[in-house]
């Protein structure tokens, strides 16, 4: 008889416990402190770990890029924006084949891209062409790290 009632109490929470274990990409709220703490990381890291911290710094500002557009300051996403296009290209001249968390790194270019369609699709006409520039050199930036790990 109390078996009758274990199983759907284990049940419950292993559903309830689920979504509290997992977590995406867009959990974190970022902010320009945060960005300048990573930028600072960045500078200080060894090689082979600049892709990845690079990577995960231009989804930092493309995160707060969006938030900045969403809020009604298009001067700050579209400065954040121009510099998520640096890193891109920085992102090509770190990538080597020693990288540490390469995957990792193409995995959240990846998804980078995809919030970055986000906001090609809302954007006004205005602010298009620089949302699809720098889709375009994460695209590509994220291309040539899923080679890289091909090749590997």
């Amino acid at each position: 008889m109390r078996y009758k009632n274990l199983i759907p109490v284990l049940a419950f929470s292993i559903v309830t416990a689920i979504p509290a274990c997992a977590s995406g990409f867009d959990d974190k709220v970022f902010d320009q402190q945060s960005i300048d703490a990573l930028a600072a990381r960045v500078s200080l890291a060894q090689p082979r770990e600049q892709c990845f911290l690079y990577a995960q710094l231009v989804h930092e500002m493309t995160e707060f890029s969006l938030r900045q557009y969403a809020a009604g300051d298009v001067d700050k996403a579209t400065s954040l924006l121009k510099q998520v296009q640096q890193l891109s290209r920085k992102i090509h001249l770190s990538m080597g084949n020693d990288d540490k968390r390469l995957k990792n790194a193409q995995i959240l270019l990846r998804h980078t891209a995809f919030r970055l369609t986000e906001m090609l699709h809302n954007s006004a006409s205005e602010d298009r062409p620089l949302v699809a520039e720098t889709l375009a050199q994460v695209n590509e930036a994220q291309t040539e790290a899923m080679m890289q790990v091909f090749r590997k």
